[in-house]
């Protein structure tokens, strides 16, 4: 299976990250209600593991603490091998909102 990863820079104490991480599944699915369903989180010791579907195509990974930043390594289906960069992108910007501002926005449709 095709992997991704994505790399989030921060300068928040691990506490905060945590916080704010067991938010992120409340606020993506109040953010993105129309275009990720089955969205799930939970800890894995240290780790937050994830998995949702987006228009049909599930996409699960795990993302890892670290001292000055989150990285994210995950799955993809094949069929999204095309949206691997949009992907990307997307959890980068929202991961990156989350740690700077606590707030998750929405991608223009």
């Amino acid at each position: 299976m095709p992997k991704f990863s994505v790399s989030v820079p921060h300068t928040l104490p691990r506490d905060e990250v945590v916080s704010r991480l067991e938010q992120f599944e409340t606020i993506l699915r109040q953010k993105f209600k129309d275009s990720v369903s089955e969205l799930e989180q939970k800890w894995e010791g240290e780790d937050v593991a994830f998995r949702f579907k987006s228009f049909g195509m599930t996409i699960a990974g795990k993302t890892k603490i670290l001292e000055n930043q989150l990285a994210v390594e995950g799955d993809l289906p094949f069929s999204a091998m095309m949206f691997k960069g949009k992907i990307e992108s997307a959890i980068r910007e929202q991961l990156d909102r989350l740690m700077t501002q606590g707030i998750i926005k929405k991608e223009k449709e």
